[in-house]
């Protein structure tokens, strides 16, 4: 069995070598171990000290990328170096490497399909406690969305099988996390955690910039990726509330106000347009949806068979 170590990288030259200092170098029921960069444009040498320090494969994005599209190009390349096992992690030293053995446990024993990291964020002092009360209310949100008892969905150090990598389609360009949770627990893959250590960051977080810009672009990823696999739930409600405000508003006028004004009735017909308005969307939603299921099985397919080659893409180490 084969697992890849798979570290996303913009300019983290300054840390990297702290953060694979502690990958394990064996694992009960693992063959074969081997780490990959992946170099996010970075400008400050991460590829040179990558190549210094051993790393086995290195990707080179062309430019800035993001985190999301860093993610997804590791995870392709690890599977086409015939990856049985990918762990992601980050290249700032947040996660502690001794704990991969822990994270892959489950995938080896075939008890799940996905393994997630608990950092126990509740218990971690450098966290300030509006971060700590704020990741509380984020993760019930992203649970119940989810339908899973995951303690750190926004984790990035995270375990996948074969399966779920190649299940695995990324669509925003901010962060993975959230959006791969929902989409994997969808297609009913076994999602488990595991609790893990972190150190004490050496660099300030990229990803959030401050507090606002990280509620907004998360709180905007939960309400695209759920409408995206979950339409219907996500206008029918709204729609039917709606239609039942306006059928109320236009039976009281009918039953109740002997000389109702004409705005009265506008109120009413416009609370019953929109709420069948919202409800159309959520059909033309749902069909949208089922059809992207369809092409994310046929991608799914194509990936099968492509990795079966087991031929990679042309990237030099």
């Amino acid at each position: 069995m084969k697992l890849i170590i798979q570290i996303p990288c913009h300019n983290e030259a300054a840390t990297l070598a702290a953060s694979i200092a502690d990958f394990p170098r064996s694992i009960p029921g693992i063959d074969i171990i081997e780490t990959m960069v992946i170099d996010d444009g970075s400008t400050d040498g991460t590829e040179l000290v990558a190549r210094e320090l051993g790393i086995q494969h290195i990707v080179s994005l062309k430019g800035h990328k993001g985190l999301a599209q860093a993610f997804t190009s590791g995870i392709e390349e690890a599977l086409w170096r015939g990856a049985d096992i990918i762990v992601n992690t980050d290249g700032d030293n947040q996660y502690c490497g001794g704990d991969i053995p822990a994270l892959v446990a489950p995938i080896v024993q075939n008890l799940a399909d996905v393994v997630i990291g608990d950092r126990q964020v509740s218990t971690l002092r450098h966290y300030s406690a509006v971060k700590r009360l704020l990741h509380k209310m984020g993760n019930r949100i992203i649970r119940l969305l989810a339908k899973t008892d995951i303690p750190d969905a926004i984790s990035g150090f995270r375990a996948y099988s074969r399966e779920a990598a190649l299940r695995t389609v990324i669509l925003t360009d901010y962060s993975y996390s959230i959006e791969n949770l929902i989409q994997l627990s969808k297609q009913k893959l076994r999602i488990v955690s595991v609790p893990v250590s972190v150190h004490t960051s050496l660099r300030k977080s990229r990803l959030i910039k401050n507090i606002p810009h990280f509620l907004g672009q998360q709180g905007a990823t939960i309400i695209r990726t759920y409408s995206t696999y979950s339409p219907v739930k996500v206008f029918l409600a709204p729609g039917l509330i709606l239609i039942l405000l306006g059928a109320a508003g236009l039976a009281a006028l009918l039953w109740l106000v002997r000389n109702p004004h004409p705005a009265h009735w506008g109120v009413s017909a416009l609370s019953l347009f929109f709420g069948f308005l919202l409800i159309m969307f959520g059909i033309i939603a749902e069909l949208t949806a089922v059809n992207r299921k369809l092409i994310i099985t046929v991608l799914y397919k194509i990936k099968q068979l492509e990795m079966s080659r087991k031929t990679g893409p042309g990237n030099e180490d």
